[in-house]
């Protein structure tokens, strides 16, 4: 049996990358082109830029987009390693299959599906649509994604420094602030930067919870783009993919580090014992 890639499998690879980004790469590029046409190059420029920045609608757009993912990533952090703990470390109790299904079941439901129901239920209870109705949406939708990478590091987490901690005399509330959060802060840090860029992207849900005076950047965009793209959509876009490969790099670039500390705290304790 032939180890390493064949010529079909780099092929199959490359063609699959090209397919996701080529055209990422594209609204980059075009983002910088000086001709209003965003189809012909006319010039490198940072023009469009500029006039983003005076375009009052889509900074407005924005403010609320950044607002509603700050709310929706830190409530869904806490809810989310809240639950996973539940999950981890109470084992069979009255009710888990449920309150795991209702946990995980946004996973796996449509958007459509989830924004519908999640209209009908503010409709439902009389809650005006807007801000909270949208911060409300996201946390239930990207809960949990939370949920699933907290609950992925408790699932190897040595018991026995609590133990440990409570013999030593701290109580259950301190051993988790002292012990335990600290050791699964990466996992929390990089579900919140999941939460909040869920959230920053989202448009099919927002869509459907929306209100006067609540319109986020994707939903703008979106607008915007079914009257012709602009070269100042461009400009948006790719300060959003910006956003979103900051926060992607920090959240790899921190879980890498905590794996090495890790990894060279086992080690030490090898060679101690």
């Amino acid at each position: 049996m032939r180890k390493g890639l064949s010529w079909f499998n780099v092929t199959s690879i490359a063609l699959g990358f090209a397919f996701l980004y080529i055209p990422i790469i594209l609204l980059v590029i075009y983002s910088f082109n000086a001709s209003r046409l965003v189809t012909v190059w006319a010039g490198f420029s940072t023009h469009w830029y500029w006039q983003l920045f005076q375009n009052q609608q889509l900074l407005d757009a924005a403010w609320v987009t950044l607002r509603v993912a700050f709310l929706t990533a830190t409530i869904a952090t806490v809810l989310g390693t809240l639950a996973a703990i539940t999950l981890t470390r109470y084992g069979r109790f009255i009710g888990r299959t449920l309150f795991s299904g209702m946990v995980y079941a946004p996973l796996v439901m449509p958007e459509v599906i989830t924004g519908l129901s999640l209209l009908l239920l503010f409709v439902a209870i009389g809650l005006d649509r807007g801000f909270w109705t949208i911060t409300l949406a996201h946390i239930t939708f990207t809960m949990c994604f939370v949920s699933v990478v907290v609950q992925s590091r408790l699932v190897t987490f040595d018991r026995s420094l609590e133990e440990a901690a409570l013999d030593l005399g701290c109580t259950p509330f301190k051993t988790f602030f002292v012990v335990t959060l600290p050791i699964i802060l990466p996992a929390v840090i990089s579900g919140w930067m999941l939460a909040f860029t869920l959230s920053l992207d989202d448009l099919v849900i927002a869509s459907f919870t929306t209100g006067p005076g609540a319109t986020t950047l994707p939903m703008r965009i979106y607008s915007q783009v079914r009257l012709g793209v602009t070269p100042e959509i461009n400009a948006a876009c790719t300060i959003l993919i910006a956003i979103v490969t900051v926060v992607v790099i920090i959240a790899s670039v921190m879980t890498k580090r905590q794996e090495m500390e890790r990894q060279k705290a086992e080690r030490l304790a090898a060679a101690e014992a």
